[in-house]
């Protein structure tokens, strides 16, 4: 089986924005932002997605990666 990689760091570097100012504005502290940004989570709200989708001016597949697992 695959995983969903996520492409929050790619993301913030393209859109110049911080860790702490994308906490901020998405309303999640910065550990949990952190999480997310170095793929260490496992379950994702999509209330939190919304919102880093509105605060990246992105959509969900520009956060989103599915890769296949090597046979």
């Amino acid at each position: 089986m695959g995983k969903i990689v996520l492409e929050l760091n790619k993301l913030m570097a393209d859109r110049g924005i911080s860790l702490n100012q994308l906490a901020e504005q998405v309303g999640i502290t910065n550990v949990n932002l952190s999480k997310i940004k170095n793929n260490h989570v496992t379950a994702l709200r999509f209330s939190t997605l919304c919102a880093l989708c509105e605060a990246l001016d992105c959509q969900p597949g520009d956060l989103l990666r599915y890769e296949q697992e090597e046979p």
